[in-house]
This record gives structure tokens, sequence and C-alpha cells, in this order.
């Protein structure tokens, strides 16, 4: 048996709480308290109350103020702060409180509440640009932005195409990431620009864009994501124009405010069906050097791997740092001309000599513990999906290394693992 307690709320409709019927507050405060509670309301047909007010279907007006009830399950060990808030909220009604003894409780884990919509999610009135907008000025557009796409409009304000890094890559020979372009030297910054200002966006967009009306259900356009492999939805209104842009980390915003703590549910033998963890989903293929490999030897491992990150480790295995072409380039910032050529090369667009003034030699007697990040944020493989999320939105995080309780490197997480994992999690696939 499990120690539960039964609050009822005897009220009515007309009652209110900030100007909002007292039913719909109460329901609000129990789910956002995020604990093992559940909650429901209903609506008497006929009753009457202290005052002598008497309410029927019987009277010509059907909704005179009914009587309403509501009825929440809790733990034994919530109780104390569900009925703190629920002090202030009652005032009018009676509130009753007694022992429940629970037989078994059990709940699925969803990854995010199914009754949310587009519209509760997105980003409203996101940047934009029109077919003909320079590719110069579209370009710092995106450095000045969280996302690293925009949507192009017509005339008349409806998406017509999408702009993201990997076009402006693979068709105007933009030389490196949008994250390095925006943390390199000024004036070579404004060389790349000025290469892009005589091409225009309808040039490089991708066609024809994906959209999803703002009314949707969130899980349509989560799966519509991951089965068109997008970062980011447009979002329009019923007459087809750009409301709003729906991406990942909008997403996973979302995952961290209504996630509840699964952890302290299972302290409460509450048992949750399909909860992800990170084992689930970690990429264990991902590249690792030791940290006495030369810079020249780590460029070649980034340039082969997808993941762009190079995990350094010791002997026993150990997650010691990890090197992206970012951690590269403010190393050897001093030598920015070379640098910037070798990591172009990466990128297949810069001649093979670009490597000059002796940065070669130095990228061969650099080493891989002189360049990595050591400072890291890592999880382990028992760590819930959820949790990961809110340390990938809250810090800004592309990938996530996953480490044994020895420290010992065990691969990458990124955010599309996350979201394709936790949308499977909730069964709507």
């Amino acid at each position: 048996m499990l120690n539960y307690k039964a609050i009822e709320i005897f009220t009515s409709e007309g009652a209110r709480h900030r100007g909002q019927p007292l039913a719909e507050a109460v329901v609000d405060y129990v789910r956002d308290l995020k604990i093992a509670a559940r909650c429901i309301v209903t609506r008497g047909i006929a009753g009457c109350d202290e005052s002598g007010e008497a309410a029927t279907v019987q009277l010509e007006v059907l909704s005179y103020n009914l009587p309403v009830r509501i009825f929440i399950v809790v733990p034994a060990g919530e109780i104390e702060r569900v009925l703190e808030g629920l002090d202030g909220m009652v005032e009018e009604g009676i509130v009753a409180l007694h022992d429940l003894k629970v037989l078994s409780h059990r709940t699925r884990n969803a990854f995010f509440p199914r009754r949310l919509l587009v519209r509760d999610v997105m980003t409203a009135s996101p940047k934009s640009v029109t077919t003909d907008s320079s590719l110069n000025d579209v370009v710092r557009l995106l450095l000045s932005s969280v996302f690293s796409g925009l949507p192009v409009v017509d005339g008349q304000g409806r998406p017509v195409g999408l702009i993201t890094q990997g076009d402006l890559m693979a068709r105007a020979q933009l030389p490196l990431r949008l994250g390095l372009l925006a943390e390199s030297d000024p004036d070579q910054r404004e060389k790349v620009l000025a290469q892009l200002a005589s091409r225009s966006a309808s040039e490089v967009m991708t066609t024809p864009v994906i959209t999803i009306g703002r009314d949707h259900p969130l899980s349509e356009a989560v799966e519509k994501m991951l089965a068109k492999e997008v970062k980011r939805l447009p979002v329009v209104n019923s007459d087809g124009r750009l409301v709003g842009i729906l991406s990942r980390l909008d997403i996973f915003r979302t995952v961290m405010h209504a996630a509840p703590d699964w952890k302290a549910f299972a302290a409460q033998k509450v048992e949750v069906k399909n909860l992800k963890q990170v084992g689930d989903i970690l990429r264990r293929d991902t590249q690792t050097v030791g940290p006495d490999t030369p810079v020249s030897e780590v460029i070649r491992v980034i340039d082969r791997d997808d993941i762009q990150r190079v995990a350094v480790v010791d002997a026993g295995g150990k997650l010691l740092g990890l090197i992206s072409d970012r951690d590269l380039l403010r190393y050897f910032k001093p030598r920015e001309a070379g640098i910037w050529g070798v990591l172009s090369r990466l990128k297949g667009v810069v001649e093979k000599d670009a490597c000059t003034d002796g940065l070669s030699q130095c990228l061969e007697s650099t080493r891989a513990a002189d360049v990595m990040t050591a400072d890291l944020i890592t999880v382990g493989e028992e760590t819930l999906i959820e949790e990961a999320v809110a340390l990938i939105t809250e810090k800004s995080l592309k990938r996530l290394p996953v480490v044994d309780a020895d420290g010992r490197f065990k691969g990458m997480i990124s955010r599309d693992s996350l979201l394709r994992t936790g949308f499977k999690a909730t069964g709507s696939r």
C-alpha cells in the first residue's frame, strides 16, 4: 500500500481566483508543481450551498452557478506543499482532506504535454529576409542572431525558402561556420562579407520550404522536423504568412518547463514507463586523441568526423578535454591569417598552400593538451534525457560528452539525438 492523501474542494462555477475560474486555477497550480499528483474536476447538475442558493438544470438558465467538485490525489509527503498554495486560492467553498490507500501508481513519461500547439512554443515575429536580400545582409543578420538559419519571404510575407549555414557554405562558398566567422578578425570577416554582396538570397536558399501552421499540434511539428531532418520550421498563419519560427531549442525550453522530477517520482514509488537515459542515445564512435597528439593530426581527425569535435583522453580513457575548430582559432589567434586558411581548407575551399609563415611547423609541434577546452560539462550514461536537455539548453551546447563514474569517456550526445529519443519515448510515433 502507498500512503496518499485526497483533497476535495466543493465550490461552484462562479468561484474565481484572480479573475480565473477557480477550477482552472487549481488545475494549473497542481500541474505547475510538477509532482506526482492527479486531479479531476466534475460539475454537478444540481446543488445548494450554505447561503441558501440552489442550482439545478431545471432552471431556465442551465449553467446557473452549478456546483463544482475538485478532487486531488497526492503522495502524503507532498501534501503540505500542495495545501500551502491552495489555502489562499479557495475563497468560496469547502476544502476537505482525508487519507487514501493506493495500491499502485503508474504513469508514462511525456517529453512534452500533448495538448501543446505550435503557437505555444514558437519564437514569434522572427527575423526574415526577402528573395532580393543581399547575402552580405543575410550573413550579418545571422551573425547577430541565436539561429543559424533564416526564412526567406515574398512580398506578402509568405515563406518561399530557408537559408541555413549549410546553404551558405555549400552554395555561396562561405569559408567558415558562422560561429567561427563571428570570432574572426574584423578585417578578414569584412572581406568575406564583401564577396557575398553581389549575390542574393534567392540564389542559395533551400526550396521548397517546409512550414507548419501555428495552430497545429507541437507533436506534428516535431514529427515533421525529424522526418525531413530539419532543425527549424517557419510557422505560418491561416493566410500562409510568416508569424514565427520553431526550433529545437524552442522545444527543449518547453521540455525544461514541463518535465517533472522523475527521480523524485521514483523515490515515492511511482512506476514511470518509457523513461529514457543518455545511454540509450549515446554515440560511441566519437574520435579520440591523446594529450600529446600533434594539432596537425587533430585537424585531420576533425576533417574526417561529422561530429566536429575531438575528445582528448589519457592512456586509461579518462576524458581530459574537447577540441573543436573554434578552440584552434582561439589558440592560434596571433597567426590568424594562416589558421584561417587551415580551417577553411577543412571545408574544401582554400588552396593547399594556405598554411604559411611557419604555421605548419607550429601545428606539428603544438599538442592537443595545449589547445583543448578542459573545463567541460559532462553527463553519465544513467542521466535522464530531460536532465541532458536542461543542460544543453541552459548552457547553449550542441553536443555533450558522456563519461562513466570514473571519468572515462564513453561518447557524445547531440540535440538531434535528444529530440529523436525524447519524442519516441512519448509513443507518438
